[in-house]
């Protein structure tokens, strides 16, 4: 049997890490597009959850997919299944040594 006919279907979630600063914890940011009940035009609605990083690869700005699990923590009700692109670091620029005509 495979793991998802044993345990049935698992909900998936992809989104943007926000926060790695807990062990072996990450908050995940989930962004959906919906229509407004009201006025119908399609507004982005955003949610978070925190997800149980166990080898704490995860880090700020990576696109993660996570899996609904059973309660780990009072918040923590999702698992950490792969990253899927990492953030890419900004790159930093060497400090300029100033002149003698600056000083």
């Amino acid at each position: 049997m495979t793991e998802q006919a044993r345990h049935g279907h698992k909900q998936e979630k992809v989104g943007v890490v926000v926060s790695t600063r807990m062990q072996k914890t990450i908050v995940v940011e989930v962004e959906r597009r919906a229509p407004h009940p009201l006025y119908k035009k399609v507004v982005a609605r955003r949610k978070k959850f925190y997800a149980h990083d166990e080898e704490q690869t995860a880090r700020v700005g990576d696109v993660v997919r996570i899996v609904e699990s059973r309660p780990l923590s009072r918040l923590k009700r999702w698992r950490l299944v792969e990253v899927i692109r990492r953030a890419t670091l900004p790159e930093v620029e060497a400090p300029v040594e100033p002149t003698e005509e600056l000083r």
